[in-house]
């Protein structure tokens, strides 16, 4: 059975493959893509397309629970094709 998460942009749950992964990097100290879904450390899920909303609504900080750049989120969600 596939797990299922919910995009923290819309609030909808869909099965895991179908999101993006985001997460906190200490190397790069921002927000980074995690393609393969396997990078250590808390993560939050976003469809294609929900960047916008997620940045709007400020839940990539709220659900890393960390202070985090919104112009720099904002910025790699459009360069990734997810805003």
């Amino acid at each position: 059975m596939t797990p299922v998460r919910t995009c923290i942009g819309c609030r909808k749950t869909a099965p895991k493959p179908e999101l993006v992964r985001l997460v906190w990097s200490a190397e790069a100290a921002s927000v980074v893509v995690d393609p393969r879904q396997v990078l250590p450390g808390r993560g939050c899920y976003v469809h294609r397309g929900c960047g916008s909303l997620a940045v709007k609504r400020r839940a990539v900080g709220r659900a890393l629970r960390r202070d985090v750049d919104g112009e720099q989120v904002a910025t790699l969600l459009a360069a990734e094709g997810l805003a």
